[in-house]
């Protein structure tokens, strides 16, 4: 009996070129193969008369060969095999294109089942190139069948004879990684079971069962990797900062902070006075106030003699949050300084002289400010914005610059609470629920192609009043390739150029030099330009209160998380505001999807639809949500396993903190094996 870890190549009917293909999948061993689960299933199990058949859905049938195939050739290279199937209800005509040598493959008076899509015209029916064997076989038809992710070289049916030879060779040998205890305990079935019937399901109930149990698999190690984490970092000695009336620093505000904000900020200071070092995500809508409560623990920090840094993804980030703290702190008698890639020599030395004599208390900059020849006096607080923009090895970098300072993190992508707190599972968590008053409520809309000469007369009376406009595309250059057209920010400013010649029109982009992306950022921001078409790179940070109209182009292509990130890039000043979605497609599901954004503003009941509707993959970006790739688990949809998990998680590891007892080896392998994995996926 094989190996879990022998390799594909000695499977029958898989060589050296389907290998290859196979490992494009990221299957290169025997457990590899049987842990590719199955995208999608389709149900062949019930075989329908061809009377009955709907011409929407794929189906099975099954019937008399009527008559001998006949080969056909219509022109040069086009061939088809044509023949007539009946039943007890009907007849449907079967056409299998450049398959000559299926003319040989039906005998007439046989019995066949075929799965596809039957085509009507009239009362003739027909089906093109279907799945096809002999009746009773059951290999293809009268079941449930899986399909899998596909890559050139291979076929649904290799894969399927590759994980059937699989599973027959390595099934005794498959781990089970929850310990019994506690598979009895929430009703799980063993690990072979799960693994037969996630493949090769006899009805959806027993799918029903394997999906279940390995979704608790996979959320439970995920629990358990975290929560260690979690241990091992709050063990960790911090700078502990002396007790002080965060009153004194509200006091200076011209507002009242929000109940969200103080509840934060009291969260973060208990952590900084705790003896163990902070790592807080402050998480919050568009526009809740995060920078507000890291200036509050920024002033805690400095009124104890301590450093602080804050660091944001781009120049232009870093400007925006250098000019509100110094507006903000230097008042309360804080010096604030800017370290960015782009000063000049001069005055970088001068910065650099400031931080290592402790003369400034914040410095606001880039990446710039972990640079190996900058030296902080007492670094007590790291501040990083939209922490997904940040490699693990570039906040690792600042970290390293103290003598382990706290840290807080701050992220505008609202996450429902039970979510953030799995995503985040090695950071305490402080979630701003509600606005500061007066914010703005923007108006939003959807329109198609048919309102383009409406739009562009609101565009103009808007600009005529003194406002700015926001206009984004999907793309950055047009693609022909692409089955819909879609707008692309460099073609729609040179249109726009056209339409408006009296207006200053820019475009800025993600394939654009750093520095000249900037430029263009801060021409739109100092108002000398009027509108500003670009891509979703002004997704996150930039403040324009100017700005009155955000347009977005084919906003059928983008998340509503997305969509509301760039809502809340207008609505930022005291002039009304209003966000213009475009979009020709007209599925249902689209415009339910565009409907909930023109319903609320609020972004956690946005991100818990997006959520539901699109899956934890698409809602976060490639990798950015900072967890493993999930297998099988829909962390939007799973939530009630995900919570069992996380408790049975806790349970276990109160007992037995190092998974040390016996029961509990496969799954410490599993733990090491995911930290090993993705070390950076968790930071």
């Amino acid at each position: 009996m094989a190996d879990l870890n022998t390799d594909i190549r000695f499977l029958r009917g898989i060589g050296e070129k389907k290998a290859l293909s196979f490992k494009k999948l990221g299957v290169f061993s025997l457990y590899d193969l049987v842990s590719f689960f199955p995208r999608k299933y389709e149900d062949r199990s019930l075989i329908v008369p061809i009377a009955e058949s709907s011409p929407e859905l794929p189906c099975c049938i099954k019937g008399i060969a009527a008559d001998t195939p006949r080969l056909a050739r219509i022109r040069r290279g086009m061939e088809l095999v044509k023949f007539r199937v009946v039943d007890d209800s009907g007849s449907v005509d079967i056409t299998y294109f450049n398959q000559n040598y299926l003319k040989d493959a039906f005998v007439k008076g046989e019995t066949y089942c075929f799965y596809g899509r039957i085509e009507q015209s009239g009362n003739r029916r027909s089906m093109v190139n279907p799945v096809y064997e002999r009746e009773y076989e059951n290999k293809v038809t009268g079941r449930i069948m899986p399909v899998y992710r596909m890559t050139a070289g291979l076929s649904q049916k290799t894969v399927v004879d590759a994980v059937t030879q699989g599973l027959k060779e390595c099934a005794d040998r498959l781990p089970d990684i929850v310990p019994e205890s506690i598979r009895e305990k929430c009703q799980l079935v063993s690990s072979r079971y799960a693994y037969e019937n996630i493949h090769f399901p006899s009805d959806f109930v027993t799918l029903e069962l394997a999906r279940r149990r390995f979704i608790f698999e996979e959320l439970f190690v995920l629990c358990c990797a975290l929560d260690t984490m979690h241990r091992d970092r709050t063990r960790e000695n911090g700078i502990v900062l002396e007790e002080r009336d965060v009153g004194e620093f509200y006091s200076y505000l011209p507002f009242t902070p929000t109940n969200a904000q103080k509840r934060a900020v009291s969260e973060a200071a208990a952590d900084m006075r705790s003896g163990a070092v902070m790592n807080r995500l402050v998480q919050g809508d568009v526009g809740s106030g995060k920078t507000l409560v890291a200036a509050a623990l920024i002033w805690l920090c400095c009124k104890s003699g301590y450093m602080c840094a804050f660091m944001a993804p781009t120049e232009i980030l870093a400007e925006q949050h250098y000019v509100n703290l110094k507006e903000l702190l230097e008042p309360m008698g804080i010096k604030v300084e800017k370290l960015t890639g782009s000063m000049t020599a001069k005055e970088k030395r001068l910065v650099k002289e400031k931080i290592l004599s402790g003369e400034c208390g914040l410095v606001v900059g880039t990446h710039a400010l972990f640079s190996d020849d900058v030296e902080y006096n007492d670094l007590a607080l790291v501040v990083t914005d939209e922490q997904h923009r940040f490699g693990v090895r570039q906040r690792s970098a600042l970290i390293s610059k103290g003598k382990k300072p706290h840290v807080l993190v701050m992220s505008a992508t609202p996450i429902p609470r039970t979510l953030a707190l799995m995503i985040y599972g090695d950071l305490d968590v402080s979630i701003l629920d509600e606005l500061p008053p007066g914010r703005q409520k923007v108006d939003t809309f959807t329109v198609d192609e048919s309102y383009r000469q409406r739009l562009n007369g609101f565009i103009e009376r808007l600009v005529g009043e003194g406002r700015q406009v926001f206009i984004v595309c999907p793309m950055v250059d047009e693609n022909d390739d692409l089955p819909v057209k879609l707008r692309s920010a460099t073609e729609h400013a040179e249109e726009l150029k056209a339409t408006f010649p009296q207006l200053k029109v820019d475009c800025v982009h993600g394939k654009m030099k750093p520095k000249d992306k900037d430029a263009a950022m801060s021409r739109f921001v100092a108002g000398e330009t009027d509108i500003l078409v670009a891509t979703t790179v002004i997704e996150v940070g930039v403040d324009v209160p100017n700005a009155a109209l955000m347009i977005i182009e084919n906003a059928e292509r983008f998340g509503l998380s997305q969509l509301h990130q760039l809502r809340g890039r207008v609505g930022r000043g005291k002039h009304k505001s209003y966000c213009v979605m475009v979009s020709d497609n007209k599925s249902d599901e689209v415009k339910a999807r565009l409907k909930i954004m023109c319903n609320t503003n609020d972004g956690f009941k946005i991100s818990e639809e997006d959520l539901r509707l699109r899956g934890p993959g698409d809602f976060f970006g490639q990798r950015q949500h900072g967890l493993p790739e999930m297998h099988i688990a829909d962390l939007g949809a799973d939530v009630r396993v995900m919570q069992q998990a996380q408790d049975e998680a806790k349970l276990l590891l109160s007992r037995d903190p190092l998974l040390e007892d016996k029961e509990n080896e496969l799954l410490r392998a599993q733990v090491d094996k995911l930290f090993t994995m993705g070390a950076d996926s968790f930071n």
